[in-house]
Formats: C-alpha cells, sequence, structure tokens
C-alpha cells in the first residue's frame, strides 16, 4: 500500500529474472511468504498472506505449496487480508488489513489457491528492490519488483532484470495462483527468443543494465 498520500494504491515495475542476484545470496534471512487467493478473476483478487522468517534448510523447495504452508507454519509472525484491483499503467488499487496470525493460517489451510516463495529485499541506487524466487509449482520463477510512493519514473534498471514483465498478466501472483509457471515457460522462453527483451517507455527513460 502506499504511504505517500496516495491511499490504497502501489505503484511498481517489475521484471523477469533468471536467477538469483549476488546482492540477494548475501541476504542472510530472506522471508517466506504464503498467499492464499480466494477470489482472482479479471485482475480483481482477494487474498490472505502469511509471512515469517524463512525456515533453514527445511523448505521442500519443488513441493506443493500446501506442504510449504504447514512445514512453515509454527514460523509465521505476520497475515494480512488484502483487496486488489486491475494494473493499469503499473498501478494497482490494493487495500490492506492485518489479521491475526492463527486466525490467517486457519483461514488458508480451508482452502484458496496458494502461491509460495522466498523474498529478498535489496536496496540498490536510490530504490528499494525486492527479488522474489518462487517455489512449488511456480519454482524456479524469479521476479524482481520496484515499488515507489508515487510512479515508478526513470528507472535505473538492475543488470539481472532479462525483461520487464510490468503489463503481462501472467506474471501477477492471483494468475500464478492459478496458472503457475511451469504451465507456460517453455512458451514464455520461446517468445524471449524471438522477440527479445522488453522494457517499457511510458514511464520516462530506462537506464538499463545497472551493476550491482
Amino acid at each position: 500500500m502506499s504511504d505517500a498520500g496516495h491511499g490504497d494504491f502501489e505503484f511498481e515495475r517489475k521484471f523477469f529474472v533468471r536467477e538469483l542476484p549476488t546482492a540477494a545470496l548475501r541476504e542472510p534471512h530472506p522471508v517466506l511468504i504464503v498467499q492464499s487467493y480466494f477470489l482472482a478473476a479479471d485482475g480483481y483478487a482477494l487474498r490472505i498472506r502469511l509471512q515469517g522468517p524463512a525456515p533453514a534448510g527445511t523448505l521442500p523447495t519443488w513441493g506443493e505449496e500446501r506442504e510449504l504452508l504447514e512445514a512453515a507454519a509454527s514460523t509465521f509472525t505476520f497475515c494480512a487480508l488484502t483487496a486488489k484491483g486491475p494494473y493499469v499503467g503499473g498501478t494497482r488499487y490494493e487495500a490492506e488489513r492485518e489479521l491475526d496470525v492463527t486466525a490467517g493460517l486457519a483461514m488458508v489451510r480451508l482452502g484458496g489457491d496458494l502461491v509460495a516463495k522466498l523474498r529478498y529485499s535489496l536496496w540498490l541506487g536510490t530504490d528499494g528492490w525486492v527479488v522474489d524466487s518462487f517455489l512449488g509449482r511456480n519454482a524456479p520463477l524469479i521476479v524482481a519488483e520496484c515499488e515507489r510512493g508515487g510512479p515508478v519514473t526513470d528507472l535505473a534498471v538492475p543488470d539481472f532484470c532479462v525483461s520487464e514483465v510490468t503489463d503481462d498478466p501472467r506474471f501477477a501472483n492471483d494468475a500464478l495462483a492459478t496458472t503457475p509457471f511451469t504451465h507456460w515457460s517453455a512458451g514464455y522462453e520461446r517468445e524471449l527468443e524471438e522477440s527479445g527483451p522488453r522494457f517499457l517507455t511510458e514511464f520516462g527513460h530506462n537506464e538499463l543494465g545497472m551493476p550491482t
């Protein structure tokens, strides 16, 4: 949720990444996030997010998301209910309200389509970035996001970003919950090979290949 006077809106740009950047690997304690989507249709989503420190060496990386949920059930320290609207030009309505962790975990156990990922937080240049390494059915997808309190313009894009996916609905977490990356990764790789990387130009100047 934006904290710069824009109310319940988020402003971000997203990028496909092939490998975890060295800067992320230096972070010793990534956050484990498990998200349950009770609604995901036409760009709208209603989700519960559970998160906490990633348990060291115990996660079944290629397992189903519900295995991951149970493996980490005792480690979650935060829970929130979030309503989201469709992306429009890198902007999305997002209203988040904190929930009791025990109640949230119980609801997630009862249903919803799950997404699980490890999140690494980086500070690169003047921007904060998160790098999400997906688990379960979406492994080995990696997505990097830059989020600001207003439109993400004139961005220095790190060298680990392969191609921009801000406007690609397949990479939205609510879409990945129902149509995971493993179902269409080969097609996306063919698209990259045929068309090459793309970076949106409507957000001002892109400084590509910022060293990390």
